[in-house]
């Protein structure tokens, strides 16, 4: 066993695999507009490994960021840390985003359904919410104009539901024809979801514009996978297992990306 093995263990958390396999998915890719959270470790994990020319855009006006540590906010000061450039949101978003000049948004959601549409505003009832939700930000469009949508979340009931509570964000709307549809009439620049990285697998989206489980976590099962969500998936022929952690991946979440365990604990 080598000393890194040795130092970092064998073992490694869901949360750990599912910041790993979001960051390979980002490999090939040029300029990515990330959110804080779950996002942005995986951002910045690409960019240590498979994607050192990853180009890191943040809402707060910041294109080619290179943070010297892990940003808590979109207001965090070390976001501009060896920017290529700090502009206005108007100048980034007009500019950059609305220009098509965005390959991958990673977005983080509360509410995700089988076509990608996502929830970051409220549960329940709108005007009489259970919980009122941080709201969209970016987000919405982020998600009608990078190029692609990545989306990392934790998996569960509550999470993947069969309709959400309120569209924020559109994915593939009711399905990948009215998607193209739509998209079309509205003159939005991106083709929507490709991605969904969860705690138990990865997913990719059919031609009918539905999640497909194609990769299914190490020790997860697909009777796991049925129970945190809310209708029944569409899972590959040739399902895979997903690639276990690497040492230096294991290494840099844990020393140099979250070495208070504050998203993968």
């Amino acid at each position: 066993m080598s000393d890194a093995a040795l130092r970092w263990g064998a073992t490694f958390s869901r949360s750990e695999m599912m910041i790993v396999a979001a960051a390979r998915a980002l490999e090939g890719q040029h300029v990515c507009f990330v959110g804080v959270g779950l996002p942005n470790i995986a951002v910045n994990l690409a960019k240590r490994t498979v994607a050192p020319e990853l180009e890191l855009v943040y809402e707060a006006g910041v294109f080619g960021a290179r943070p010297a540590r892990l940003p808590l906010s979109i207001g965090d000061p070390t976001i501009v840390s060896g920017a290529t450039a700090v502009v206005s949101m108007l100048e980034l978003f007009g500019y950059y985003l609305q220009r098509g000049l965005i390959d991958v948004g990673f977005l983080g959601a509360a509410q995700i359904d089988r076509f990608g549409n996502i929830n970051t505003t409220v549960i329940g009832d709108y005007a009489h919410p259970k919980t009122r939700l941080p709201g969209s930000g970016g987000a919405c469009e982020i998600a009608i104009n990078a190029r692609e949508v990545f989306v990392i979340m934790r998996q569960s009931p509550r999470s993947f539901v069969d309709k959400i509570d309120f569209r924020t964000s559109p994915g593939n709307l009711g399905g990948a024809e009215q998607s193209e549809r739509i998209r079309n009439e509205q003159g939005w620049l991106g083709r929507g979801p490709s991605v969904v990285v969860t705690d138990l697998g990865i997913y990719h989206f059919d031609d009918e514009g539905e999640m497909r489980l194609d990769f299914l976590h190490p020790d997860a099962t697909l009777e796991q996978v049925h129970a945190a969500m809310a209708w029944q998936p569409k899972v590959a022929d040739d399902l895979a297992v997903t690639p276990a952690p690497t040492d230096e991946e294991l290494r840099l979440i844990r020393a140099e990306l979250d070495p208070e365990g504050v998203y993968t604990k």
